[in-house]
């Protein structure tokens, strides 16, 4: 019996990259520029060949433009040819399985084969015999007269949301 043959060079394997953007706000820019930056940075992470741009959910974050992963995947999508686009959990304690199923279809119909769907829970979770989940705990109010961003991505003040949901 003989010993297989073995390369006479070492067998390359390849893994596929992938980006997860939180969609940051950077200090003195706004929401739009940082939307703005996450298709720029998807862009040139399809020119270098990555696989999958992942896309995650936060709310009640400061400094965080990705609130909603539907609409920022479609962004992203829009603006790029090949790379797989999805969200790195949609929170499914801030919607509706329904109302995920429907977006994420619709996603697909857009973007065949491209679109993933990542599926989280939150803390927030409905008490033992029926109910409503307890409402979000909010930040405390920042008192340095800074500009923020606040759930509704516009900037404000230390006083709060420009559109009084804050």
């Amino acid at each position: 019996m003989t010993a297989p043959a073995h390369p006479t060079t070492p067998a390359t394997t390849t893994v596929p990259l992938s980006v997860l953007d939180l969609s940051p706000i950077p200090s003195g820019s706004t929401p739009a520029q940082a939307l703005r930056n996450t298709v720029d940075l998807a862009r040139r992470a399809e020119a270098a060949g990555y696989a999958r741009y992942w896309l995650a959910e936060h709310h009640l974050a400061t400094g965080v433009a990705g609130v909603s992963p539907a609409l920022v995947i479609q962004l992203v999508a829009a603006a790029t040819e090949r790379i797989r686009v999805g969200s790195g959990a949609v929170q499914l304690g801030h919607r509706t399985p329904l109302s995920v199923v429907e977006e994420f279809g619709l996603l697909d119909a857009l973007f065949p084969g491209r679109i993933d769907l990542g599926l989280g829970r939150t803390g927030f979770r409905a008490p033992k015999g029926g109910g409503t989940p307890p409402a979000p705990r909010r930040a405390a109010p920042r008192t340095s007269g800074r500009p923020r961003a606040c759930c509704c991505l516009r900037r404000t003040t230390s006083a709060g949301c420009s559109a009084r949901r804050c």
